[in-house]
C-alpha cells in the first residue's frame, strides 16, 4: 500500500492532483483544501496517502495533514459516507471546525457541506462526536485563545452539568453551544441555564 506520496507536482484538477514521483505519474484525489495548499505545477510536495484498493481500481486520496487523513476514514464509518462525500466534507471545514461541529452535535453547521442533508447531519453528529472528542469551546476558537476567566466559567458551567448527573461529554457541547451565543463575558450561572436548555432539545 502507497502510505506517502513525495515528488513535484504536476497538474492540478478541481478534486485532484498528479504528482511526478520519479517519472511517475500519480493520480491522487484531495479535498479544496488540500489541493489549495500544494502549490503550482513544477513545485515539490508531500502527502499523505489512503490507498483504497477495489475490484475494478486502485484509488489513492492524499492529505496535507494526518489529521485530515484521520478524519477522511473516521468520516467513511457512518454509513451513507463514501470517499467523495467524505472529500466534499472535508473541502467544506477546516479539520478544528469540524472537529468542534461534531463534538457539539451542531447539524446546521455540519449541513454546510454539499451533499450532506439534515438526516446524514444527524446521523454524523450521533456516530462521531464521542469519536473526535468533546468540543470545549465554540467551534472555530482554540482552548488557549480563552481568556482565564472565560476558560474558568466554561469549566465551573461544565462540572455543574456533570453533577448534575449528565455525561461530561454531553455537558462540554451543551455548554459551548450556550458559551458561542452568550459571549466570554456570560456568568456561570447564564451558561448552566443556557446549557440545560440545550440538552434539553
Amino acid at each position: 500500500m502507497i502510505a506517502r506520496l513525495k515528488g513535484i507536482v504536476d497538474t492540478v484538477g478541481t478534486d485532484h492532483a498528479v504528482i511526478d514521483v520519479g517519472g511517475v505519474g500519480y493520480l491522487v484525489f484531495c479535498s479544496a483544501r488540500t489541493l489549495s495548499g500544494i502549490g503550482q505545477a513544477g513545485e515539490p510536495v508531500s502527502l499523505q496517502i489512503e490507498t483504497h484498493v477495489r475490484e475494478d481500481h486502485i484509488h489513492l486520496f492524499g492529505f496535507a495533514s494526518g489529521a485530515e487523513k484521520e478524519f477522511f476514514s473516521l468520516l467513511q464509518t457512518v454509513q451513507g459516507v463514501g470517499a467523495k462525500l467524505a472529500l466534499q466534507i472535508l473541502s467544506a471545514f477546516p479539520v478544528d471546525e469540524l472537529r468542534n461541529a461534531l463534538a457539539a452535535s451542531d447539524v446546521t453547521t455540519i449541513t454546510r457541506a454539499p451533499g450532506v442533508g439534515k438526516k446524514l447531519a444527524q446521523r454524523l453528529t450521533t456516530e462521531l462526536r464521542e469519536k473526535v472528542g468533546a468540543v470545549s469551546l465554540p467551534a472555530g476558537m482554540a482552548a488557549s485563545a480563552l481568556k482565564p476567566t472565560a476558560a474558568g466559567t466554561f469549566e465551573e458551567a461544565t462540572s455543574a452539568l456533570v453533577n448534575l448527573g449528565y455525561r461530561r461529554h454531553e455537558a462540554e457541547a451543551a455548554v459551548a453551544r450556550a458559551a458561542n451565543g452568550a459571549g466570554d463575558d456570560a456568568t456561570v450561572e447564564t451558561l448552566i441555564t443556557a446549557g440545560l436548555k440545550e440538552l434539553a432539545r
